[in-house]
């Protein structure tokens, strides 16, 4: 039996709460207009009170289930994609173990940011082709609005919540990544940053330890030229052109990042998903949701050559070339 990783199931769960760019108006010095302007963002979902990454990547995790017939018993491993678990230990990937009742599988997070799910998706993918494991949930999670400084207009425009998830399974069908290129760049992670309970945050050293902080010029200069070199090399290690690809799914950061990007690639525009317009930058959780959302949509088929990449805090990049 060939071990293809096919994605037979996707969810996703987005918290009930809809943050206009109006309200943010009454809160720093800035405009509905500015925001649409600068970023493409209309609204953003925050987490309700009893909303975590844990409970939103469960409801993923679970629609995925459903989608692809799997019962949690199945599952063999969870790989959770997380900036922010719910606690330290234990790690977001057993909470939701526990909570789907996937008694045999095994689980861990991984935390590359907004490259995180393609993270979780490069290692999943490995472990089917290996024979390793037969179905594995990868679950992209953020509640990153309670990071937030509010008071931030820099940051605040920027962030939402939100969890989205696939079920990798092993396929006798040719299809799954076709190339994957992971990058990082520690040396200029200062660009963006969130201290927290490690050792560094018990030292108390940081004035901003509660908050993300965010050089926005140089991001903006990392994420364009990072989403068109790992492309660029993806699409070239997959022996395909960037006219082969069928569907472009981005990390939903920024309209205009992924509009400057998409064009010096050569990308028509009809086809890039683009959905940061209803949910700001949810991190981990972008990806997964776009792609649940542009299969919602009928926008991917059998056969077609789909890219994902992300790029974010570490720094980090991570690009996908997916046959589906």
């Amino acid at each position: 039996m060939a071990n293809y990783p096919r994605i037979a199931g996707w969810g996703k769960a987005l918290p009930q709460r809809i943050l206009a760019n109006s309200e943010l108006e009454l809160l720093v010095d800035t405009s509905d207009e500015w925001i649409q302007k600068r970023t493409g963002i209309k609204e953003r979902r925050i987490a309700s009170p009893g909303d975590t990454p844990a409970t939103l990547a469960t409801e993923a995790g679970k629609a995925a289930l459903k989608v692809a017939g799997v019962s949690p018993c199945e599952l063999d491993l969870i790989i959770a994609a997380v900036t922010i678990p719910d606690k330290i230990i234990p790690a977001c990937a057993f909470l939701v173990q526990h909570a789907i009742g996937a008694e045999r599988a095994g689980a861990f997070d991984i935390n590359a940011a907004c490259s995180g799910f393609v993270y979780g998706l490069a290692v999943a993918s490995q472990f089917i082709s290996s024979g390793t494991y037969k179905n594995i949930l990868v679950v992209g999670s953020e509640v990153l609005s309670r990071s937030v400084n509010w008071q931030d207009r820099s940051t605040c425009i920027l962030f939402g919540d939100a969890a989205g998830a696939v079920l990798v399974q092993a396929s006798d069908e040719p299809c799954g990544p076709k190339a994957i290129v992971l990058g990082s760049d520690g040396g200029n992670g200062n660009a963006i940053t969130l201290d927290g309970p490690g050792s560094s945050f018990n030292e108390g050293q940081s004035d901003n330890c509660n908050y993300i902080t965010m050089d926005g010029q140089e991001v903006y200069r990392f994420a364009i030229n990072a989403l068109v070199s790992s492309t660029r090399k993806a699409v070239d290690e997959a022996g395909l052109t960037i006219d082969d690809i069928d569907l472009f799914i981005p990390h939903q950061a920024n309209e205009r990042i992924i509009h400057a990007a998409t064009k010096t690639l050569g990308i028509s525009p009809d086809k890039v998903f683009i959905n940061v317009h209803s949910y700001g930058n949810t991190s981990a959780a972008s990806i997964p949701v776009a792609l649940c959302e542009a299969l919602e949509q009928g926008r991917i088929h059998d056969g077609d050559i789909v890219a994902m990449t992300g790029v974010g805090g570490g720094l980090s990049w991570a690009t996908m070339v997916y046959q589906w």
